[in-house]
């Protein structure tokens, strides 16, 4: 498990940012002890590729390069911000290929 969030995350289907599932609920789904999901967590913790925020939850740690990181984090918040709004996902994405057209 934790070598598949390592690998999602150097693939880019994880981003900075992103939310990860509680320790129970990816225990539960990978039918894994939360023991054996709590310790992969901290050791992820430790490697700097996820953060726990407290009770905001645990996320994928802004690492690597700074600007890439930056970039991942503004997507995952303009995202957040498109959701709340009640934006379908396909006309955010036009507004993103729009802005980046006209840049």
């Amino acid at each position: 498990m934790r070598s598949q969030i390592v690998a999602a995350v150097r693939s880019g289907q994880l981003i900075a940012g992103s939310k990860l599932p509680t320790v129970r609920a990816l225990a539960a789904t990978l039918d894994l002890a939360p023991n054996t999901v709590a310790k992969a967590y901290r050791e992820l913790e430790k490697d700097g590729v996820i953060e726990t925020r407290g009770r905001s939850g645990t996320f994928v740690a802004a690492g690597g390069d700074p600007s890439a990181g930056a970039v991942q984090l503004a997507a995952t918040e303009y995202v957040r911000a498109a959701r709340r709004a009640g934006i379908d996902d396909e006309v955010a994405l036009s507004y993103v290929r729009t802005a980046i057209s006209d840049s």
